[in-house]
């Protein structure tokens, strides 16, 4: 796990390697253990190195034996040594015992489609010096980011987009036309960058620079083919052995590993098999919250302590209160990009406390979006029974559910709120009603609240389901989220948060391979009726048990909305004030005053739109006013109460 970088000239002017150190220096983070760089005519490539397998004698760029091919990756591969073997048995020798020299041997013998035979999560840059030709590419689900910026004469790329300002003559500047749908999802889909000028390469991507020229392509799909042929029992077999596989082969690791426990489904999974895998107990970090009501409802420490007790495992909690805030300054800056996503401060917090003790750690993350464990996935399900009902009693329902409060922060509001949502969308069309219950502000809403609408971007969420194919409708919501929300938002903050604390976070629930079986199992194998991830917890029966199996899902995020009503309100309103929110220029203030009062009010539940308006400021105060984040964080604390 790495942060890599580099620059193509195509006037084949030579790099400056003082260029690629100040790139490096701004993910040291990402790399506290050694730095590399190797540059040679136009092309120069450098790496910060955080050393998980062969932590001694696996620094970067790494070469073959002739000097003639150079490579920095990000990442793991996790089928490394049945890779070696191959090579070492058709003469290929090895410098080194790295995971990542196999990449080297690989495009020797195979070229480009190498990056077929990879089981893992990576970003890479390649350097064919017989060819003068750089190949760049990043991992099937997109686990690992990277960012371009192409300029006049020139294309560099970089883990973290901050570096890239580094460069001479790159300044930080706000992308207008990315800005509508930030608002609209609360993140910045891919291709697109929230910085003017950058992009983002997307998933399952390569580009290839030689001489004046360059080429992008994709080079992997999630398969649409559902085969309907097989048995359930036989499906349930199928997901309950890759994903032993998958948690097996996800542990390789020169240094300490340890996983994040919720308590829920995902994560106990990962934990129950590592330590069927494990001669020693596992480590595990939970995070938990103390307070109300609202704390409470996202309370999980009792279903980790649980969880913890049954296998065993060495388990350690940290505790989290709403001044946490004073972190998103920080966070913003780790993050390059804003985001409407609490999960960003608890990601961050239980990764600096794993830290203490392991330098690898395994997530749950991916579990709801292949096997369908979000509420969202079942609106199409309870929208077929709900529109069999008479006309007059569902205008009477909508009429009632408009007075209905928006709160989610006890159990008792958030299923008013679900109510409500779905209510409202239920004669949707179901792309629409989907659409309707991710996104952060509706279409309407974001057009009122730009001061100066500007031409947008593509829809992301329009291309997405133009892409999903002529699939049954959960099938496509799976889709589009494996297209959207998955790498854009879930892996990205994942990867941001864990290496801002120089931690390897694991997903092994985004094995390919088991992403490519969980997408032909058919959506009523995935969810049974109204039971979610049915076909996953079939297959988990005897690893973990029923009240486990069967508990409701709970977000891994903050309380944010209670406490922006309460405690932190008066961060909001400094963050967000008329004046403050006229001088950037970017929003109608009346229309920002009256999305805070009508959360404040339970009106509506504003909690991303609120977060996504006051996360935007901070990164506009850091990254386009040139303040650094400690400064920020100094002004935020004065306004705590």
């Amino acid at each position: 796990m790495c942060g890599i970088h580099g620059i193509y000239r195509f006037d084949g002017q030579p790099i400056a390697l003082d260029d690629l150190s100040a790139m490096g220096n701004l993910t040291r983070h990402r790399g506290p253990d050694s730095e590399g760089m190797y540059a040679q005519g136009p092309c120069g490539i450098g790496i910060r190195r955080l050393s998980i397998i062969d932590v001694e004698g696996g620094s970067q760029p790494l070469s073959n034996a002739d000097k003639t091919r150079w490579l920095v990756c990000n990442g793991e591969i996790y089928n490394y040594r049945e890779l070696r073997a191959e090579l070492q048995a058709k003469g290929y020798a090895f410098k080194t015992g790295s995971d990542c020299e196999v990449l080297l041997h690989l495009y020797d013998a195979e070229g480009d489609e190498f990056v077929h035979r990879l089981n893992g999560m990576f970003a890479f840059a390649l350097w064919d010096a017989r060819r003068s030709r750089l190949l760049i590419g990043r991992d099937r689900l997109g686990i690992k980011p990277l960012y371009l910026l192409q300029g006049r004469g020139f294309l560099a790329f970089s883990t973290e987009a901050k570096a890239l300002l580094a460069l001479p003559g790159v300044s930080a500047q706000l992308n207008q036309a990315a800005i509508t749908n930030y608002l609209a999802l609360g993140y910045v889909a891919a291709p697109d960058c929230i910085f003017e000028g950058m992009r983002k390469l997307p998933p399952a991507s390569l580009l290839a620079l030689e001489g004046q020229h360059m080429r992008q392509w994709c080079y992997w799909k999630v398969p649409a083919n559902i085969e309907r042929q097989i048995s359930e029992h036989e499906w349930i077999e199928r997901v309950r052995a890759q994903l032993d596989a998958s948690v097996r082969m996800q542990m390789v690791s020169d240094v300490p590993i340890g996983a994040f426990l919720s308590g829920g489904v995902d994560s106990s999974a990962v934990v129950g098999l590592m330590a069927r895998h494990s001669s020693q107990p596992v480590s595990t970090y939970a995070i938990g919250f103390e307070g109300g009501a609202a704390e409470a409802t996202y309370n999980e420490l009792p279903h980790a302590r649980r969880v913890a007790a049954l296998f065993g495992t060495r388990h350690r909690e940290i505790v989290v209160r709403p001044d946490v805030i004073t972190l998103l300054p920080k966070l913003m800056w780790h993050m390059d990009e804003p985001m409407a996503d609490s999960a960003s401060v608890t990601t961050y917090l239980v990764s600096r406390f794993a830290r203490q003790d392991v330098k690898v750690i395994l997530s749950g993350v991916g579990g709801d979006e292949l096997f369908g464990g979000y509420r969202r996935y079942l609106g199409d399900h309870y929208a077929h029974h709900y529109r069999r009902l008479p006309h007059w009693l569902r205008n009477y329902a909508t009429r009632f559910a408009d007075q209905l409060p928006a709160d989610r922060h006890s159990a008792a509001r958030n299923v008013l709120r679900l109510a409500k949502g779905f209510i409202a969308s239920a004669e949707m069309p179901s792309d629409a009603r989907y659409r309707s219950y991710l996104q952060v502000l509706d279409r309407q809403t974001v057009s009122a609240l730009l001061l100066h609408p500007q031409r947008a971007s593509p829809d992301p969420m329009d291309q997405a389901f133009a892409h999903a194919g002529e699939q049954d409708s959960l099938n496509r919501m799976l889709a589009v989220d494996a297209q959207t929300q998955l790498p854009d938002d879930l892996l990205l903050l994942t990867d941001k948060m864990s290496m801002a604390a120089s931690l390897e976070c694991r997903v092994p629930l985004l094995d390919h391979q088991l992403v490519e079986l969980a997408a032909s199992i058919p959506a009523n194998i995935k969810v049974r009726g109204g039971r979610l991830k049915h076909v996953l917890k079939e297959s988990l029966e005897g690893l973990l048990p029923r009240d486990i199996l069967n508990r409701q899902k709970r977000g891994f995020g903050t309380p944010m909305g209670a406490w922006m009503k309460n405690g932190l309100a008066p961060l909001v309103q400094h963050a967000l004030a008329p004046d403050v929110v006229a001088r950037r220029g970017l929003f109608r203030p009346e229309v920002v005053a009256q999305l805070v009062a009508d959360h404040h009010a339970s009106r509506v539940d504003g909690t991303d739109a609120i977060l996504a308006l006051f996360n935007l400021e901070l990164w506009s105060r850091i990254y386009l006013d040139r303040r650094s984040h400690e400064d920020v964080t100094l002004e935020l604390t004065a306004h705590l109460p």
